[in-house]
């Protein structure tokens, strides 16, 4: 069946990096775009950002456009989000996403001194 883990989430102090996985099984990684989605306490879902199948295309929500990238390993059936001088409003629980409504449970980022 279609799995999706993420893992990499921890506390982190304002302006440090950490580096987001999302492992697929169940499915071959490369055939279908993935997305990073993320909800802070006492807001709705939203997305940070996608690839498409291959890695050739991406896109960024603009609050995190330049300090976020996403990338691919479809040899590892993994897709990273590599986020970068995080603030505390990227606190949340993030999570990836496959075409089809499939979802993973999430890992907790907390940017916080």
């Amino acid at each position: 069946q279609v799995q999706l883990v993420e893992s990499g989430g921890g506390l982190v102090q304002p302006g440090g990096s950490l580096r987001l996985s999302c492992e697929a099984s169940g499915f071959t990684s490369d055939y279908y775009a993935i997305g990073w989605f993320r909800q802070a306490p006492g807001k709705e879902r939203e997305g940070v950002a996608d690839i498409s199948s291959a890695g050739g295309t991406t896109n960024y929500a603009e609050s995190v456009k330049g300090r976020f990238t996403i990338s691919r390993d479809n040899a590892k059936n993994t897709v990273y989000l590599q986020m970068n001088s995080l603030k505390p409003e990227d606190t949340a629980v993030y999570y990836c996403r496959r075409t089809g409504n499939y979802w993973g449970k999430g890992t907790l980022v907390t940017v916080s001194s």
